[in-house]
């Protein structure tokens, strides 16, 4: 099987991941040629939503994905963004409770839940983007613990925007799919999951008992809120336990 090789820094973290040529010539380039004639059919900006659990790569093949945009004829320039720049500032983390299992807890116990992340305003945000307007975007530095505000200027005709509960079917979540044109969603085993999660934690510092605890304590629950309540995408990619994606997208119903 034939790979390329990419590198990238994620939320402040470096990865290198290996996309078989297989995908890119059978999935990646497809979506980015849909887009572009969805783009030319509106005579509008695009908005694209990829929306996949924790752990599953989104952000990388995001990155990736941007990328091949640009140097690929036939495709339209993406402005690649995520949902993760609207997670709560730390200190509203540390002084705000949620609850758990019945028992109530410091939100920062379970960052990354749908409950810290300020969806009114991630609501609000989309909404310009998807009216076609010009405006800065939010990213998050894991390393910083923070977001870092209008880190990019939303100017282009193509956007693609990343994130966990973009469909997620639960209310004030269920209706940021309005918004976009386009969906994707990834989907993965939660076990394979876990230990990605895991690995990733441990890279930012977290010693592997720690890690450990926090992935199955708080991300796991999130996976499988993803994973069991997402609504249906109009592309649906699995990601393997090798790094291969399969479309699995179910056929329309007749």
């Amino acid at each position: 099987m034939k790979t390329v090789t990419y590198e990238a820094e994620i939320n402040g973290i470096r990865s290198r991941v290996y996309f078989s040529e297989e995908n890119i010539s059978g999935l990646f380039l497809p979506l980015l040629k849909t887009l572009a004639r969805l783009r030319e059919q509106k005579g509008r900006r695009v908005l694209a939503f990829l929306a996949a659990p924790p752990g599953a790569g989104k952000s990388t093949l995001l990155s990736f994905l941007k990328e091949l945009s640009e140097r690929t004829e036939g495709c339209a320039p993406v402005t690649a963004i995520g949902m993760d720049g609207f997670h709560r500032y730390q200190d509203y983390l540390l002084n705000h409770t949620t609850q758990r299992g019945g028992e109530e807890i410091p939100m920062v116990k379970v960052k990354g839940a749908p409950e810290t992340f300020d969806l009114e305003r991630l609501t609000e945000r989309i909404r310009r983007v998807a009216e076609g307007e010009a405006c800065g975007w939010p990213e998050y530095d894991r390393l910083l613990h923070n977001p870092q505000e209008d880190a990019v200027r939303i100017e282009g005709e193509l956007v693609l925007l990343e994130g966990n509960y973009l469909l997620l079917d639960r209310p004030g979540w269920r209706e940021l799919k309005a918004y976009a044109d386009y969906t994707i969603r990834l989907e993965a085993d939660e076990d394979f999951l876990r230990q990605r999660l895991i690995a990733r934690r441990i890279r930012t510092g977290v010693d592997a008992d720690e890690a450990a605890r926090f992935v199955d304590y708080s991300d796991m629950e999130n996976v499988r809120a993803c994973l069991r309540e997402s609504a249906e995408a109009d592309r649906v990619w699995r990601v393997n336990a090798d790094g291969l994606f399969t479309d699995v997208t179910a056929a329309p119903a007749k």
